[in-house]
Parts: structure tokens; sequence; C-alpha cells
């Protein structure tokens, strides 16, 4: 079985490069494995899986001997509107040119030592996509063809974690990324660009990346326990093709992150746990640097240069586990985050509408016997909208757009399934 997992990870990486993340709170998937998106994705006291490392690394201490494999099936509902605009009439767009996403997920944990556990988490961190293939809402500014962008990422972290005391464990994973990127149908921007060239329809570019990610689990007692995470900026190397659109021509890397949680154990049967996690947009260019510097002559692709405007978030986080039988546990949560992108910032964010706030999870697990299990999840993110307030740049090009307001909205379901087994 074991000379079988290096091959089937190959497989699953070359599968999971091709989607973009699942359900979101800001830029990132609202959690790492089935168990955990059925809980809201909590993870950091609460490690459940073999992807618990994707969420603390500590947490593979508590995991044993076993392997899972998963896949949620993603449908993300993307919609934009301009109003007000004096190049156009008051319009609405959809932006579900591809509206169904599969996205698989494996982890894999080993106690080599009663001290010492390793393992490999292979999950989507991050992305975006959009596809609005009716209408391009850019069209009256000038852009031509399918507007749109797809940004895929895939991690690969090995994990290894150290019981240093009875019931405290720290873990390290080495974060190992690849991303890909594609933008269609943004010629209306050129004219804003560094690199008039390199802001639209080249095709897919590709880079890969490196980041770290740190943990602590402890156990207060035997009814509670406590983490901590805290990951670094993952950085890539440049989309090349895209150099006249993100900046630093074209540097986009994936932000840092810390977070803390707790699990209480309330009754034989009942959990209760809570993650709080902090998302640091503003540390990475592309996604925190706002759009406004275009008006102020800071060109698309420039050092430093414009971005998607998004601020960093605080996402709270509350479930409850419950075995009702030795072969059936059932669980719950609800997620809460800050607005990521502020009303100033629509007009860009067309492209990339991250705009809910809340999730809301449920899921369970079969016990099939004492080596397998089987675990589903649901996930539903009300639709949200934010209305723009001096979102499109008054004036015409290359000062303005014409003025008006751009106004985005997302909504979100997601089903889960996975098989785990103990070894």
């Amino acid at each position: 079985m074991t000379r079988r997992f290096p091959h089937s990870l190959v497989a699953l990486a070359v599968v999971l490069a091709a989607a973009p993340a699942g359900a979101t709170n800001g830029y990132f998937a609202h959690g790492y494995g089935t168990k955990s998106e059925g809980i809201a994705g909590i993870g950091i006291a609460l490690p459940q899986d073999g992807l618990a490392g994707a969420t603390n690394p500590a947490g593979l201490t508590e995991v044993g001997n076993r392997f899972d494999v998963g896949a949620q099936v993603f449908k993300p509902q993307r919609r934009a509107s301009i109003v007000g605009n004096a190049f156009g009439p008051n319009q609405t767009y959809d932006g579900d040119g591809k509206s169904i996403f599969l996205i698989p997920n494996f982890g894999y944990s080993q106690q080599v030592r009663p001290d010492l556990a390793v393992g490999v988490a292979v999950f989507g961190n991050g992305g975006q996509n959009t596809d609005y293939k009716d209408a391009n809402p850019y069209a009256r500014f000038g852009s031509t063809g399918r507007a749109g962008v797809n940004l895929e990422q895939l991690f690969i972290a090995p994990t290894v974690a150290f019981k240093v005391a009875p019931g405290q464990s720290v873990g390290a994973a080495l974060n190992i990324g690849y991303q890909r990127f594609r933008a269609s149908g943004l010629s209306a921007f050129r004219n804003f660009s560094a690199s008039p060239n390199n802001v639209t329809d080249n095709g897919n570019d590709s880079a890969t990346g490196a980041g770290v990610r740190l943990g602590y689990l402890g156990k207060v007692n035997d009814a509670v326990s406590v983490g901590a995470t805290w990951q670094s900026k993952t950085r890539f190397g440049k989309f090349d093709k895209y150099s006249g659109l993100f900046p630093d021509q074209g540097r986009f890397d994936v932000p840092p992150t810390y977070g803390v949680g707790a699990a209480v154990k309330a009754t034989q049967a009942l959990t209760l746990a809570a993650d709080v996690q902090r998302i640091q947009h503003s540390k990475v260019a592309a996604i925190g640097n706002s759009s406004a510097a275009l008006l102020q002559g800071v060109p698309l692709g420039a050092s430093n240069g414009p971005g998607f405007g998004w601020k960093d978030i605080t996402v709270v986080k509350i479930g409850a586990e419950y075995v009702v039988s030795p072969q059936l546990t059932v669980r719950g949560g609800i997620s809460r985050t800050q607005q990521p992108i502020p009303k100033d910032q629509t007009f860009f964010n067309i492209l990339a509408p991250g705009v809910v706030r809340t999730n809301l999870t449920a899921g369970a697990t079969w016990a099939v016997d004492k080596e397998n299990e089987l675990t589903v999840s649901f996930l539903h993110a009300p639709k949200k909208t934010v209305s723009g307030q001096n979102s499109i740049p008054p004036g015409n090009p290359p000062a303005g757009f014409g003025g008006g307001e751009a106004n985005i909205s997302l909504k979100e379901t997601a089903v889960g399934v996975s098989w785990g087994r103990r070894f």
C-alpha cells in the first residue's frame, strides 16, 4: 500500500492543479479536509484526519496512522452590474461561464514513534474564477472577447510534528506551491499598463513557490485543547505573460495568516470548538494594493503597482461535533468574516468578487468498520452583494471610465465526500 502512495499523490496533484480552491473566507479556502469542511473549517485545536497539517501541523501527532482522500463539488454564483455609467446603459452580468468545479484533496499521516509523526497534505489553497461568456462588463470601455480570470493553486505540504512533552506538540510544514493563471477580455486596461502586451489574452501562465507553516497544539486538561498556527507569505515566481497586469512585473504571492483555536469536550459525546483566523491580504501587492493608484499615474504591472484592493480580515469559526453512536458522528458550524472588498474597489473586482461573509456547514462521518470511514459535508454561503461607492473613475480614458458604480455579488454551495482509512 505504501509503495502506491507516491504514484497516487502525483496523479492527484495533476488533477488538483486544474481546479480553483473551494468555498472561501476572503482569499483562502474555508477549510481543508471533509471533516473540517463540515464544522465551519475548524481545525487549529481539533485535528481529525490526514489533512490536519494543512491547518495546524502540530495536529498530526493526534490523528495516528491514516490516509484520507476526498473531493468537493463546488458551485459559486458570480454576478456583477454597472449602473450610472456614461459609456452605456445599466446592465447586469453573469460570471458563471463555468459553474461547477470538482476539487480533490489528499492527506497522509504516520506515527513514526510515540513522540514523532510525519505526513503530507495535498490541497487547493486559494483561487478565483470568473467567466462572463454572454457579455463582457468591460466591453463599453473598449474590451473585446469574453472577460474573466482563472487562478488555480495547488499546495503539497510535507509535515513533521513532535510531542515535546505529554499533551504538548509542535509542528512544521513546508508549503510547496504551484499556481496557474489566465486572463481574457481585459484589453481596455492595456492603456493603463506598463507592459500593454502582457495584460490579457496570453493563455495560461504558471509559477512555483514555497513558504512555511508552524503550529502548536496543547492539552490544558483532559477536556480542553488549545492551538495556534502561523503561515508565512508564500513567495512565487512571476507570471511573465501577465507582467503588465499584476504589480512588480507579474508577481502574485499567497498572503500570510495566523490563528488560534480551542476545543472543549463538553460531554462524552459532545465537542465544542472555535477558531479565529487573521488573513493579511495587505502583505501581497497584487491582492492588497488599491486600484486607485491607476488614477495617480501608477500603471498596472509597475513596482508596487495597483491591485485588487482587498483589506486584511478576521475570520471567526464556531462549531460542534456530536457522537451519535460508535458508527455515526455528526457536526455543524458557522464561520463569519469581515468584508475584504471595500465599496470603492468593486470595479476591478468584477473579476474576483470574493464578497461572501457567512458560511453555514454540516457534515457526518460513518464508521464502516474499525479501519474505514466515509465522511460527507455540506456548505452554503448566502448571497452577499457589495454595492459600489465611487467605484468607477469618472472622465474619459486614459484618465477615467465614465463614472457610475460597479456592484458585485457571490453565493456559494459545496458538497464534499471523503474516504478515510486507518492502518
